[in-house]
């Protein structure tokens, strides 16, 4: 006999609301979880620990032991178990799964269907591996994980198991599959960092061989000037020919730096101005000290200030010192947003009408105003007939120096 009407309208409802309510705590803990691994993909882009991360919170979203992520290996044309919760340490890494018709994951990945198989024992469309049956699972979901791109292979699946009996329903399903879309867009973005790294490795190689090259191809032509010079017959050329191997060197000393730094395009100064200084101490009689903060810079402001060392230098030996030798200072360090040079003698100091600013017919000073104006620096000249002169340069510094 029927129910009363009234009976029908109060008890059908409350079923209905006591299985919501059932249901959606768990829904709102897989939502909650989804964020978790979007969070944590984000956070990090070391692929090991997104990876074992997600089969964790996989796991507990889907209330089971077990969960893997398996990644296609195309030379062997398996899926490899990569990372996972409730295995052992020798499946991690180590067993491999067929990706035709040998397990539920190979079935996905040939399909790229989603497979929800509550009773894996009964299954006719794919048999059940012997590493799910050592375990005694009964129930599996593998959905794909896809990566972007037309035409590229899938990356692998992502699986949750569970040896305990119940049912896993679409909607879980459809959750997993979520979970694999974010796991594809971590993994899709790994791929181009690495891709990027791979990249710009080798156009560091290729800086590195490039400026390699120039400084070989310097110092042919160095050595080339200095047999000139041994050969010339006037002296004046012989010193000219000097001169320009010379500020040919300093150049090479800056390619020689480039190709060894850790830092592409850049020299640290103190480095190449004490190594600038021992070159220059080969070529005069006089002591030359040197002593320069660390700072790294681009070699458009390495070379011409590495140029301008060495024109300052020659010119103090060649005429701070005319009755012996003496001692040159050199001196470097960053000042605000400018890089400060000092190059000072205890020398017979400058003529009492030198004067800066007047042209001047020396090859020497000529480099000297073209190199400040290729850095847009300052000079200033102090001399004293008891003390010498100090040549103070400073040149403002990129914003990229450090």
């Amino acid at each position: 006999m029927p129910a009363p009407s009234g009976k029908e309208s109060i008890s059908a409802p409350a079923k209905a609301t006591d299985a919501t309510r059932q249901e959606l705590p768990y829904r709102l803990r897989q939502q909650s979880l989804l964020g978790e691994v979007g969070r944590s993909a984000l956070q990090t882009r070391d692929i090991e620990q997104i990876l074992q991360r997600a089969t964790e919170l996989c796991a507990q979203s889907l209330e089971t032991p077990f969960a893997k992520v398996l990644e296609y290996m195309p030379d062997d044309e398996r899926l490899l178990v990569r990372a996972g919760v409730g295995w052992g340490s020798d499946v991690i890494g180590q067993v491999s799964l067929g990706v035709d018709l040998e397990s539920p994951a190979g079935y996905a990945f040939q399909t790229g269907q989603m497979v929800i198989s509550n009773h894996l024992q009964e299954e006719t469309r794919f048999r059940t591996p012997k590493l799910l049956s050592d375990h005694g699972i009964r129930r599996a979901i593998n959905v794909l994980i896809a990566r972007g791109g037309e035409g590229r292979l899938p990356f692998g699946v992502l699986e949750v198991d569970s040896p305990e009996p119940g049912q896993f329903d679409p909607a879980d399903a459809d959750f997993l599959a979520g979970f694999a879309g974010l796991l594809g867009i971590a993994i899709e973005r790994q791929h181009a960092d690495a891709d990027l790294r791979q990249a710009l490795d080798h156009q560091a190689m290729l800086t590195r061989e490039m400026s390699h090259r120039v400084k070989n191809s310097l110092a042919s032509v160095v050595g080339l000037l200095r047999v000139q010079s041994r050969s010339a017959q006037s002296e004046e050329v012989r010193d000219a020919l000097k001169d320009a191997a010379s500020r040919i060197t300093t150049i090479a000393q800056v390619h020689d730096h480039l190709w060894r730094s850790a830092r592409i395009g850049y020299v640290d100064i103190a480095d190449f101005a004490g190594e600038l200084c021992r070159k220059l101490q080969e070529t005069v009689p006089h002591t030359v000290r040197c002593s320069f903060g660390q700072l790294m810079i681009s070699a458009d402001q390495a070379i011409p200030l590495g140029l301008l060392i060495n024109e300052l230098v020659t010119n103090a030996a060649k005429h701070a010192y005319p009755d012996g030798p003496g001692e040159i200072e050199v001196l470097g360090e960053r000042r605000g947003a400018d890089f400060h040079v000092e190059v000072s003698d205890r020398g017979i100091g400058l003529p009492k009408d030198f004067d800066i600013d007047q042209p001047r017919a020396s090859l020497g000073f000529k480099v000297i105003k073209s190199l400040l104006a290729q850095l847009d620096g300052r000079i200033d000249v102090a001399s004293n007939m008891l003390k010498g002169v100090t040549v103070r340069l400073d040149v403002p510094l990129e914003a990229s120096a450090t």
